[in-house]
């Protein structure tokens, strides 16, 4: 039987670094952290091969005095936690003091501190077993850290390290966090003698998301500012036309830490929902301020994960924050035209084509000279010339007058036809004009006009003196549907079928659909049990057709049964989606004139409606100068 003993501190310390150091970006986190629970205002991190061989990060906070050097470099060293009431509303990034003794213990650590009011600074080197040396030495008011050799005393660790490129890409993703979670600190990033990202520090938070996500990202976004209880919500949001494929840019900072939370990103997609396609994610940098006292943040070594007291108030306020910038900042979707080529009917590729001819090398088919405007016109090839001129040339007949030296006569009715070369072609009669429609008078309220319907489902109206717009007709009418869905407190009003309708399900829908019997009668369907996986359809909403009732039941229940999310402020919304795109007119139906003013009309008094419940944009805009520019009027 194997004896128990103590393990040595070298060893022990080897351990416990293995839960706070795990890559160079942890190191990272845990310097830069420090540095701002010090009051710095400017940071600077330097890395080498990804962070592997040397790490150096500079600030210029208040700086560590010389006594208190080597007690840092001790496990469980601190200066923002003294007693345990502290534990239980902790506003600083940092508190467990693990993170200094956990690097010096696999790497070669030098600091070079001094702290305000201090003529002279120090210099401390440690690392491994080796031993530390503190002197006296000259540097400016902050703390500079530099870390070398990172796990040269744990070569296993160091065979779990990936790539230098992508170790590097980790440091960068930890430094873009802290400029988005501390816009008012500069923040410098240099890898491999290059500088990746500075922030201005001018504690504006556009600036900083400028800095990191770029002009493109960051001119799309919506600015979120609300505040619900005792929670505020500030920062941006994406349009739902910027959405991503993947979550990969949704930022959450609760009190000026970066975290993940499943409450706040199912807040932010619940939101988002009817604005938003299927696999398609909304971006974010939001942060939520909260009393410390409200979050738990001492869950995990690596402080990503934090629990709330109460969710609710968390969701809520996300939820409503994003619901009311979409609302206010989200603007309708503008079509541009691309300007055709000259040349798009003869340049197939991108690359030019190339003509042969006889006798020589293929040549490029335009030719251009440096000092023309123009590009010369290809010449034809000699066959195809001969051909040409074989074409008998018209004539014209004595019967018929040359509109160039005919003097015009009121009698001779206007030529069907006349050619670019003048030619007047055989007189066909006129057909027949049938008396010109008069337009029907547009409803009074309605400040646009309806031209007509494109394709039998896109709505064409001239929505001002410079734009047109295109309504997707079955999206608006779906909409609209569920917006009076959604608003009514009774729900859907039901009508009774002349047959129930028997729908069989698998287990778990059968289960599902039973226990929300509720919920669906609030939305017109009344549904009884049958037994043996099968239910009693026995009515259904007035806007549905009866044999779209038992289809509608089986989408329900299968939604049902794998509704997963635990916190949602719209229980019914994904029923009444459905419910209201089967009631929807359809693409390629036929609709009236008066039916196609009636929508446009209700969909003028409805600004907010700007997406189907699936996501896909009700309507576009055209402005009349991309027209003009394809007729080269501009």
């Amino acid at each position: 039987m194997p004896r128990i003993h103590v393990l040595e501190k070298q060893v022990a310390e080897l351990i416990a670094a293995g839960e706070v150091v795990e890559r160079p970006s942890a190191v990272i986190k845990e310097l830069v952290e420090n540095s701002v629970d010090a009051g710095a205002t400017v940071i600077t991190v330097e890395i080498r091969r990804g962070g592997v061989t040397y790490m150096r990060v500079t600030d210029n906070g208040c700086g560590i005095s010389a006594e208190d050097v080597p007690v840092a470099f001790l496990r469980h060293a601190t200066s923002k936690v003294s007693g345990q009431e502290d534990l239980d509303a902790i506003g600083t990034l940092g508190f467990r003091g693990e993170a200094l003794a956990s690097i010096s213990a696999v790497s070669h650590v030098e600091l070079f501190t001094r702290a305000e009011g201090q003529e002279v600074g120090v210099r401390y080197a440690c690392g491994g077993d080796e031993e530390p040396l503190l002197t006296e030495a000259g540097c400016p008011q902050g703390t500079t850290i530099v870390v070398r050799d990172l796990f040269f005393n744990t070569p296993a660790r160091m065979k779990f390290l990936k790539k230098d490129v992508t170790e590097g890409n980790s440091v960068a993703g930890i430094l873009d966090k802290l400029a988005m979670s501390h816009p008012e600190i500069s923040i410098r990033f240099i890898r491999d003698g290059r500088e990746q990202l500075h922030s201005p520090g001018d504690n504006k938070l556009s600036s900083a998301v400028y800095a990191v996500c770029g002009k493109e990202f960051s001119s799309t976004l919506i600015p979120v500012d609300y505040l619900l209880g005792h929670v505020k919500v500030h920062g941006f949001i994406s349009t739902p036309a910027g959405c991503r494929p993947n979550r990969s840019m949704q930022n959450f900072f609760i009190n000026g830490r970066f975290i993940r939370s499943r409450t706040a990103m199912a807040a932010l997609e619940e939101a988002y929902k009817g604005s938003v396609m299927a696999g398609k994610f909304p971006a974010c940098v939001l942060h939520m301020q909260v009393a410390c006292e409200a979050v738990d943040v001492n869950v995990h070594p690596a402080k990503l994960e934090v629990r709330f007291v109460n969710e609710r108030p968390i969701f809520d306020a996300v939820y409503h924050g994003v619901r009311s910038a979409l609302n206010a900042g989200d603007r309708p979707k503008i079509m541009e035209l691309k300007k055709p080529s000259p040349y798009a009917p003869v340049l197939e590729k991108k690359e030019q084509l190339t003509l042969d001819k006889p006798g020589s090398s293929n040549q490029p088919l335009f030719l251009h000279d440096s000092g023309a405007q123009k590009p010369k016109e290809p010449e034809l090839p000699k066959v195809i010339k001969q051909a040409l001129d074989t074409v008998p040339k018209p004539v014209f007949k004595p019967n018929q007058p040359n509109l160039d030296t005919a003097p015009p006569q009121k009698a001779v009715p206007k030529p069907a036809l006349v050619q670019e070369s003048k030619l007047v072609m055989t007189q066909m009669p006129e057909p027949e004009k049938p008396p010109e429609e008069k337009p029907r008078q547009i409803v009074s309220d309605f400040s646009s006009r309806i031209l007509g319907e494109a394709f039998g489902t896109y709505i064409i109206v001239e929505y001002s003196k410079d734009q047109l717009m295109f309504i997707d007709k079955h999206a608006a009418h779906e909409r609209l549907l569920y917006e009076r869905l959604k608003a009514s407190r009774s729900g859907c009003e039901a009508q009774a079928l002349l047959e129930p309708v028997t729908v069989n399900l698998d287990m778990e829908e059968y289960t599902a659909v039973i226990a929300h019997e509720q919920e669906l009668s609030r939305a017109g369907f009344e549904v009884s049990d049958f037994g043996a996986g099968t239910v009693l359809v026995r009515t259904a909403p007035m806007l549905l057709d009866g044999q779209d009732a038992a289809l509608a039941v089986m989408e329900i229940a299968g939604y049902l049964a794998s509704f997963k999310t635990e916190i949602t402020t719209e229980h019914m919304d994904w029923v009444y989606h459905n419910v209201a795109c089967r009631a929807a007119i359809k693409a390629g139906d036929h609709t009236s004139r008066q039916e196609l003013i009636s929508l446009a009309v209700k969909l003028e008094h409805n600004p907010q409606v700007r997406y189907c419940p699936h996501g896909r944009p009700v309507y576009i805009l055209l402005g009349r100068r991309e027209i003009e520019k394809q007729f080269g009027r501009v």
